[in-house]
């Protein structure tokens, strides 16, 4: 399915509403960065490129959507069960931030083509609760790598080893996904012994049994690369620094880039911050699109790219709305669905759950169109008018809750 947005997007918004507006299978690659639940607040130093680019990584179910809540645990009850399971380990900040992640997944799943791949960036902090989560949105068996970043920093007085390594979760969309094998150089002991670093052949020696090697004419590419990748992280002064709290380096995007996709594929990074996945898929010749709360991050990327591109570089779209999906066809008007959404029904309010006759019921968008929520039969439910009218412009869970609060629903 073709895009419904134009090449080199980025928008400032809530990523699960202009997810929700994106047509289904219409990106290539995902990567995402997003928050850790590190229990911890992030600011870009005053004067740096990013100064003024602050969020905070602490979840309580204050932060938690409380329709998020509500259609993890109708719609996917296997999933809802992980998240209530480690809030019961971890603690109710873990459950609140699982929650916020899971509707962002599950959107994610359906973006993908079949062939398309997902790189998800996190660390120990959430890991094993996220590889779970993973696992039941995209299923186990389309697991294919747990990528260990290891880089080096300065050492911290503490009574454990030294952490320094992030987790980037590879999951295939379908079976069949884009790959590019990419080498790591031979190691010097092999070097040693074989010349000129040609490809090596394994044979038996028929006289001695034992398994023996020689070189052919052509040269290595190396030896297929490891999922425990040493990459430096950005430190110091350097250009490419720009001071963002959370900003990864171009080489380790680089290189997820090119193992999965090919140019002209599209990239979506949903938690894009400096957009350093836009700016090395911008590099690569891939298409790409980016999402963030903060308008700084179109402010960011606009000045990377045409540091990279050269001063009239002035080819992207900002947009601050959400987008109207084109993958669904003509609908009709949403108001005919009231006979089949009836029987479907049977006559009883989706909200104080009591049975009407049907003129006395309005048809209502479960996720509202502000937020992504389409005209389709499934997008749609009925309501009395006394619910309707309480609902207003809230969430289909802050009505429910707001019934049981007034004891009118169990």
């Amino acid at each position: 399915m073709s895009a419904n947005w134009r090449n080199r997007t980025l928008w400032t918004g809530d990523n699960l509403d202009i997810m929700r507006g994106m047509n289904s299978e219409s990106v290539d690659l995902i990567y995402l960065d997003p928050p850790f639940n590190s229990n911890r607040d992030y600011a870009a130093p005053i004067g740096s490129e990013a100064a003024g680019a602050a969020f905070k990584d602490t979840w309580t179910l204050s932060d938690v959507d409380q329709a998020w809540h509500g259609e993890v645990a109708d719609r996917q009850p296997a999933l809802y069960s992980i998240i209530d399971a480690a809030g019961m380990a971890h603690g109710q900040g873990m459950k609140s931030y699982l929650i916020m992640m899971a509707v962002r997944l599950l959107e994610m799943h359906r973006l993908l083509k079949p062939t398309g791949s997902i790189y998800l960036h996190c660390d120990p902090t959430a890991s094993h609760y996220l590889k779970m989560l993973m696992d039941s949105i995209f299923g186990h068996s389309r697991f294919r790598n747990e990528i260990v970043w290891h880089y080096r920093r300065w050492p911290s007085k503490q009574k454990n080893f030294q952490r320094m390594h992030d987790i980037v979760f590879r999951y295939g969309r379908g079976e069949d996904v884009v790959w590019n094998q990419l080498f790591d150089p031979l190691s010097p002991e092999t070097l040693k012994r074989i010349k000129g670093g040609k490809k090596i052949v394994t044979f038996h020696d028929k006289e001695t049994g034992k398994k023996r090697i020689r070189p052919t004419g052509e040269t290595s590419k190396g030896v297929p690369m490891r999922d425990v990748w040493e990459i430096k992280q950005i430190v110091g002064p350097t250009r490419e620094r720009l001071g963002f709290p959370t900003q990864k380096p171009l080489a380790l995007l680089d290189r997820i880039i090119r193992a999965s996709s090919n140019e002209g594929d599209t990239v979506l990074d949903p938690f894009c911050g400096c957009a350093t996945a836009c700016v090395a898929a911008d590099r690569l010749n891939r298409e790409w699109a980016g999402i963030d709360l903060s308008p700084l991050a179109a402010r960011l990327v606009l000045k990377r790219l045409r540091d990279d591109r050269g001063p009239l570089f002035d080819d992207v779209t900002h947009r601050e709305d959400v987008p109207l999906r084109t993958d669904l066809g003509e609908l009709p008007n949403y108001r005919t669905h009231k006979h089949t959404l009836y029987g479907r029904q049977e006559g009883i309010c989706a909200g104080c759950q009591v049975l009407f006759p049907f003129r006395n019921m309005t048809v209502d968008h479960v996720v509202a169109r502000s937020r992504g929520g389409s005209d389709h039969i499934d997008n749609l439910q009925l309501l009395c008018g006394a619910c309707n009218s309480m609902k207003g412009a809230g969430s289909q869970e802050q009505l429910a809750a707001r019934l049981k609060a007034e004891g009118i629903r169990a």
